[in-house]
């Protein structure tokens, strides 16, 4: 089973160039962020034409998550648990069943800039940086709940979070960025230690191994990029995996994304 994460910028800005990708790779399921579309709107007419079963978890021109598989899927939920009052369409989770049941969520987690910190260092309650903080404890709180079904589950998506230097070009740059930062690092890594698999690294320990590059400065041309989308998973799904690749030639393209496909290929 080969499953795809893809943080696409908007589906209409990409409606060309995600279907040429699907088309080329060829995934059975594949998770999307950014669609910035409401659910009625998105196109899903391309996708089934194509033999994928689409779910999505849209919000008007922000945010936006989908799902597409050419297996059936089961269970869809929407929603990261832990508070309802979150208006923001980040997480959509169901389960597609191959050769074996695997749970696939789907998330976009919180970019959480401009960091705002108080006289004392903590964050402004209310601000974007307190926001993605909070959005990773509940993280935090499904990936031990994912855990406890002692079953094959995945959470792939834009973490907004680079794990490690060596996932950086220019490390002291970003340092104290949202998606760099003490606080960050410190959160995703709970949720690692939970016992998840960063499914890339337990492949290519390469460096300069990206993800995203900016629009700006000519990112793109100097390699000057970050790994910020990532495959998280559970030692029952750590075990079928086969492969994980980046498709950053995605990125040279017309009218690309600022990030690429990545995808894992499992015994399933």
């Amino acid at each position: 089973m080969k499953i795809a994460t893809f943080n696409i910028n908007g589906i209409k800005a990409r409606i060309n160039a995600l279907p040429e990708w699907l088309d080329e790779a060829q995934p059975d399921v594949v998770v999307l962020q950014e669609i910035k579309s409401v659910d009625d709107a998105f196109p899903r007419e391309i996708f089934e034409d194509r033999g994928y079963n689409v779910e999505t978890h849209g919000q008007k021109s922000f945010n936006g998550v989908a799902i597409l598989s050419k297996l059936p899927l089961e269970d869809v939920r929407r929603g990261l648990p832990g508070d309802d009052s979150d208006e923001q369409a980040r997480w959509i989770e169901a389960t597609v069943v191959g050769k074996t049941a695997v749970r696939i969520c789907g998330l976009y987690l919180p970019n959480g800039n401009p960091v705002e910190l108080d006289d004392a260092g903590q964050p402004v309650e209310g601000g974007k940086f307190a926001y993605k903080l909070a959005w990773m404890d509940r993280l935090h709180a499904r990936a031990a709940e994912l855990l406890e079904l002692e079953e094959p589950a995945l959470m792939a998506g834009d973490y907004n979070i680079i794990p490690q230097e060596e996932d950086c070009k220019r490390p002291k740059g970003w340092w104290g960025d949202a998606l760099y930062r003490p606080e960050s690092l410190a959160a995703f890594r709970r949720v690692l230690n939970l016992g998840y698999t960063d499914a890339f690294r337990m492949r290519n320990q390469a460096p300069e191994q990206y993800s995203f590059w900016d629009y700006q400065a000519g990112a793109w041309n100097k390699n000057d990029g970050i790994r910020i989308d990532h495959f998280l998973l559970t030692p029952d799904c750590a075990d079928l995996l086969l492969d994980c690749q980046i498709d950053a030639h995605v990125r040279g393209r017309d009218k690309p994304s600022d990030h690429v496909p990545v995808w894992v290929e499992l015994d399933a």
